[in-house]
């Protein structure tokens, strides 16, 4: 990947990470989020680590960011009052805000802090590297994260029952007036 890709899409990935803590409304905090890890799979794809990339979209973006969206929906986050702006702006101006910051560095930086790069060896990224780690140094660690997941779904889906509601049966008052 070319330096000034490289660090374009690092630039993006602080600006929009920047967006997550900024951003007044939560849905627009969690497309925040959504595009810094975008961007950083992107780098991971670039870096060919293809496989980790791919995980970070499917796993981190697509699965994680859903069980985001649906706690902001149970929770009914309103939105903070305040000044409030057009999306599309704030995404181009991010855009806009990594282009500068990356033309910055280029322009600043001395020799001796310019990014050299260097080549992993073959298969680093790859599905077999990915699971002989994740099924032997951290196997542990793998079925501890799957039981803590599936306590927060049992959690999450516990907290969102609604328990039904018993109605008692009052006496008519009408009908002892009338007798």
């Amino acid at each position: 990947m070319p330096p000034f890709l490289y660090i374009f899409l690092g630039a993006l990935a602080i600006v929009s990470a920047l967006g997550v803590i900024i951003q007044r409304n939560p849905i627009h905090s969690l497309l925040s989020l959504i595009s810094t890890l975008l961007t950083i799979a992107i780098l991971f794809i670039g870096e060919n680590a293809v496989v980790v990339g791919f995980l970070q979209i499917i796993v981190y973006a697509g699965a994680i960011m859903v069980l985001f969206l649906f706690v902001i929906w149970l929770l009914n986050l309103q939105v903070e009052t305040g000044p409030t702006g057009h999306l599309a702006l704030k995404a181009f101006g991010s855009l806009g805000a990594a282009l500068l910051v990356t033309e910055l560095f280029f322009l600043l930086a001395p020799p001796h802090l310019q990014v050299k790069f260097t080549r992993e060896p073959a298969g680093y990224g790859s599905l077999a590297s990915l699971a002989g780690k994740l099924f032997t140094d951290y196997l542990v660690a793998f079925e501890v994260t799957s039981v803590l997941l599936l306590a927060a779904m049992v959690g999450s889906i516990a907290l969102a029952r609604r328990l039904p509601v018993v109605v008692e049966e009052q006496p008519r008052v009408v009908e002892k007036i009338a007798s």
